[in-house]
Parts: C-alpha cells; sequence; structure tokens
C-alpha cells in the first residue's frame, strides 16, 4: 500500500510534493528526462517509490507539474507593462529573465521533441504557450517600436518576435548537439542565444539608440567556440 503523507508543511518548508518536483527539476536537468525514473528520484529524496505515487501517478505527471511552472514564469514575463513607455532597461531586463528561464527550466528544452511526443496533453500546452508567447512577443515589440527603439513595422514585427522565438526555444538542443556526450552545458553556453536575439533586432535599433544596443551585445557575446566546443 502506498505511504499516504498528509503533512502541511511548516513556514518556510517544503511539503513531499514540493520536494519531488524540485528534484525531478534538479535530476532531469543533470541527467536529461530519458535517464530518470520515478525510482531516481524516490531513491534522491530517501523516500519509498510508494510515497512518491501518492503525489504522482507516474513520471509525466511531473513532467505537467514542471511544465505549469515554466508556463506561469514565460506567460508573466511576455506582458507588455502598461501606463508607461517601453526602455531599454525593459529589454535588458526581459533577456535576462528569460536567460534565467532557459537556464532553470533546460530539460524541457532539450528534451522536448520526446517530450511532446510521449505526452499528448503537453503537446497541446506547449503549443498554446507558444501561440501565446509569439502574440505576445509582438506586443512587446510594438511597445519598442511605440518607444522609438525600434523602427519596425507590422509585418517585420511578426517576422522578428518568430525569428526570436525560434532562436530561443531550440538553442538548447542546438548546443546539445554540437556538444559530446560527456560535455556539460552551462550557463555561458546560454548568453550567446541573448546576442543572437539582439543581433536579429539591430537592424531596427533607431539610430539614437545604438549605442546602447551595442553595449548589450558586448554583454553576451560569447565566442563561438567556447559555446560549441565548451573550451
Amino acid at each position: 500500500m502506498a505511504e499516504q503523507t498528509t503533512e502541511t508543511p511548516a513556514s518556510g518548508a517544503l511539503s513531499t510534493r514540493q520536494r519531488i518536483v524540485q528534484a525531478a527539476l534538479e535530476l532531469f536537468n543533470q541527467d536529461g528526462e530519458r535517464q530518470v525514473t520515478t525510482n531516481h528520484i524516490a531513491a534522491h529524496l530517501s523516500i519509498s517509490p510508494g510515497n512518491l505515487y501518492y503525489h504522482f501517478r507516474n513520471k509525466q505527471a511531473i513532467v505537467l507539474e514542471l511544465f505549469s511552472d515554466y508556463e506561469q514564469v514565460i506567460d508573466q514575463l511576455l506582458q507588455r507593462p502598461t501606463g508607461r513607455v517601453l526602455t531599454m532597461a525593459d529589454k535588458a531586463f526581459l533577456l535576462e529573465s528569460l536567460l534565467t528561464a532557459l537556464w532553470h527550466y533546460r530539460f524541457l528544452h532539450r528534451d522536448l521533441q520526446h517530450l511532446l511526443a510521449a505526452d499528448p496533453e503537453l503537446a497541446q500546452r506547449y503549443q498554446a504557450l507558444a501561440r501565446r508567447c509569439l502574440a505576445n512577443a509582438q506586443g512587446i515589440y510594438q511597445g519598442f517600436a511605440d518607444a522609438d527603439i525600434l523602427r519596425i513595422d507590422a509585418a517585420r514585427i511578426e517576422a522578428l518576435a518568430l525569428n526570436s522565438w525560434v532562436v530561443l526555444s531550440a538553442w538548447v538542443p542546438f548546443v546539445c548537439s554540437m556538444q559530446s556526450a560527456k560535455a556539460e552545458l552551462t550557463p555561458v553556453m546560454l548568453r550567446r542565444a541573448i546576442y543572437q536575439v539582439l543581433m536579429l533586432e539591430r537592424e531596427y535599433t533607431a539610430p539614437h539608440w545604438r549605442t546602447e544596443l551595442d553595449t548589450l551585445l558586448e554583454k553576451y557575446q560569447v565566442p563561438l567556440a567556447e559555446v560549441l566546443l565548451g573550451c
């Protein structure tokens, strides 16, 4: 019989369910979702498999929980501020926040096609998230156009939003595909993704903002050899 844990966590403490989600994220990021079983997660936490199954019926349920967390983070990030004009500081904050989310949930991007093929519900939710991201990204780019940071029309905004999404969402599997099997993904390798997005935007940046943009480009530039070879 499964061990039924119904404890209420003390203030500041994690419940068993939260600990399972946290441990799964750590192991998925470290070893890849396909290499991690529910038994691995239970052993990592020093709990019985039955205790884990009381909270999650299978590994896919844990993945869905993690995707829900990721989805919430991304939806919150890609909201155009209201009641004020966008600034270059907004761009820097957004890119840093996206970089943090990409790193924190990197297993989702590394194993994306496998995860979507294994779970139709996850596939539907991911597709809905992608559509929202593209629509919200267009709204943010329009905000930068309204602030005269970007000089760009609606058709190019749509293309830029799509190109930026492709770069960011495909960056982790791209880097992993260029590494040896034993190579370890690092945050530095992801910084180059931000550089690539900024380069896409540069041609549309108003002349009086080019200096600030070039400062951001310098900040995020990582030698390609370091990204592809991990050296």
